[in-house]
């Protein structure tokens, strides 16, 4: 497995629409198990392949206390929602800010797993937020796109100076 590098805003490819995957075979397989390493690694709970600068609708997630029980979501598509809610919400690509995002409170998705094979799956709480996230970033749109121009732009700003520094 490998460690894949993660794309910062205001990166422009982080806006790229992912296409559909037709064929889950071991070359998706490999990139899911990277990108569960790499969300590891990282110390997150969600990573879209967006993020990781392909641009494949697949998103990896494992909201558990113990880091232990990943799940791999292949061409998700979101099939009903119920509710609003109201929470934090921080980004691997977006790296330091959290800030209040409203998102639907119950969702059911249909996917496909890393085998291939099609699930439905009902999540609330966190888990539905992740998936909510992380399906935003294979539509080219980060939770910052939620916030106001003016709350957007100074995080912008903040991590183009940060960058910059990184880079000296």
């Amino acid at each position: 497995m490998a460690l894949l590098p993660i794309l910062e805003f205001p990166d422009l490819r982080l806006r790229t629409q992912a296409s559909f995957i037709t064929t889950v075979d071991t070359k998706i397989k490999q990139l899911v198990d990277n990108m569960i390493e790499t969300m590891y690694s990282a110390d997150g709970i969600g990573l879209a392949a967006t993020q990781v600068n392909i641009h494949k609708r697949l998103i990896v997630i494992d909201t558990s206390k113990e880091k232990d029980t990943p799940l791999c979501l292949i061409n998700p598509e979101i099939i009903s929602i119920t509710g609003i809610e109201e929470s934090e919400e921080g980004c691997l690509s977006v790296p330091g800010f959290f800030e209040t995002v409203k998102r639907a409170e119950k969702i059911t998705i249909k996917a496909l797993n890393r085998e291939g094979e099609a699930f439905e799956l009902e999540a609330e709480g966190l888990l539905a937020v992740c998936i909510q996230h992380e399906m935003d970033h294979l539509d080219g749109k980060l939770f910052v796109d939620y916030l106001s121009a003016l709350k957007r732009q100074r995080i912008k700003a903040k991590l183009l100076k940060q960058q910059r520094q990184q880079r000296k």
